[in-house]
């Protein structure tokens, strides 16, 4: 019957669950390909291949969703708490009506069973068979519901990737008809991204490919067949020389018996010469044995005299060995003493190097600081000496101005002097010219000449 479609095993299955990578690229190569059956490109070039292999990762990532859901079902407090309270609602609706749908299926299954063996009961057969009707119709009213459900369970978890990545953490698998239809989905878009890596030339060069390795094929099936018959043929062969060389073992086994009975009569001749042979070794292995212990008594007395000698001197050598270290007993004493005094006062010099090192650090510290100020007065004095050897050189040029001008006003001064004097002795000099410049210049040249010889 048609209602067997609606017969759906729980989607969840214990721990195992294996997890499906998706990928653009292709999914699985074989371990030695054939040149001209693997695709030379490795990727897709097209939009149009890619929104394909697009579509259906979307798909398979779907499907990988729905089916963790029935874990919710299973195990309705385990995600209690994780996911919003929207998705867990719409995940809850479409939980009901996929439990609503299956109990609908299983009891239309119950219904057909009964009817089925009920064949005889014609009313009864009649009003259960009405009921089933009414059933049937709501299947589809049903399924449509689910479907719906689906989209917006799908459309929640899209819309929200970490409560999807939550589902796939906490819900650990689902049953092996899920996997089995997950796995079929990637196989498909393994051989969908094969078919679109693939052109029509690639195609024909498969086919003319494939028709040479069956031609091929049939030509050493051919060969196979005539070695087979070769082969039997001397398998023939070989099962003949195998009985003639049989046969040849045959009578080298007989052979074989008589040489060891030969062998035997041999041996035992050989054996009594033998005996003879031991018993006159014997007798002389007596005499060399006498002689052998006379020589070892003589060498026992010797080794007992040289064992004396040597215990002798074994005793000196431990006495003297036992003085040697005493000896040096004594002196490891000493030494230690020794070094456990130098030790000590190694230690005391140490303690008094590292406090004398903790004193030059502070004192090199302190005497960074001093540097530091010492460098600090020095240029503060050295920018004082500038500017007072500035002023110095400012007043000393001031010094000279003054003095270029009081000499200037000075020479001023005596010439408009001068200019004066000259204009009054034009004046006085109109009535006696001659007289006056002779009186002139004799009293002006005896006073010269007095002047000049006081000074002398």
């Amino acid at each position: 019957m048609a209602l067997g479609v609606f017969g759906v095993t729980p989607l969840y299955e214990g721990w195992d669950i294996s997890r499906i990578r998706l990928k653009t690229e292709e999914p699985l190569k074989p371990a030695h390909p054939l040149g001209p059956l693997v695709p030379p490109k490795t990727k897709l070039t097209t939009i149009e291949t890619k929104r394909i292999m697009s579509v259906l990762d979307e798909t398979i990532y779907k499907v990988e969703l729905i089916s963790l859901l029935s874990y919710m079902e299973e195990h309705p407090k385990a995600l209690e708490g994780v996911l919003p309270p929207e998705i867990m609602s719409v995940v809850k609706d479409h939980l009901d009506f996929c439990q609503a749908l299956l109990q609908m299926a299983s009891f239309l299954q119950e219904k057909e069973r009964q009817l089925e063996e009920e064949n005889g009961q014609q009313e009864r057969w009649y009003h259960d068979s009405h009921t089933m009707d009414i059933y049937k119709a709501g299947i589809p009213m049903i399924i449509q519901q689910v479907q719906e459900s689906t989209r917006n369970v799908l459309r929640c978890l899209l819309s929200n990737p970490s409560s999807a990545k939550l589902l796939q953490e906490r819900a650990p698998g689902r049953s092996a008809e899920a996997q089995c239809f997950l796995q079929s989905l990637v196989e498909m878009r393994g051989f969908l991204f094969e078919k679109l890596l693939t052109s029509p030339m690639e195609v024909k060069e498969r086919a003319q490919f494939l028709y040479d390795i069956t031609r091929r094929n049939n030509r050493n099936q051919e060969l196979i067949n005539a070695l087979e018959n070769e082969l039997a043929e001397r398998m023939k062969n070989r099962d003949m020389e195998v009985e003639k060389e049989n046969f040849v073992i045959q009578e080298l086994k007989n052979h074989l018996h008589q040489v060891l009975r030969f062998s035997e009569n041999t041996l035992l001749r050989t054996k009594q010469e033998a005996e003879k042979q031991q018993k006159i070794d014997f007798r002389a292995g007596q005499a060399r044995l006498a002689k052998v212990q006379q020589e070892v008594l003589l060498l026992r007395s010797q080794f007992h005299n040289l064992t004396m000698e040597n215990w002798e001197a074994e005793q000196a050598l431990r006495k003297k060995k036992y003085k040697v270290e005493t000896e040096i007993e004594n002196w490891i004493q000493k030494y230690d003493s020794e070094m456990g005094e130098k030790q000590e006062e190694i230690e005391e010099l140490d303690s008094i190097h590292k406090e004398e090192k903790q004193q030059l650090a502070e004192l090199q510290q302190r005497h960074k600081v001093l540097v530091e100020e010492f460098s600090q007065i020095r240029a503060e004095r050295e920018i004082t000496s500038k500017k007072r050897m500035e002023a110095e050189r400012e007043m000393v040029r001031m010094v000279k101005a003054a003095t270029v001008i009081q000499a200037v006003w000075k020479g001023y001064l005596v010439r408009s002097m001068l200019m004066s004097k000259k204009k009054r002795g034009k004046g006085k000099g109109g009535v006696g010219k001659g007289s006056a410049g002779k009186g002139g210049a004799g009293k002006g040249g005896g006073k010269g000449k007095g002047k000049g010889k006081g000074k002398k």
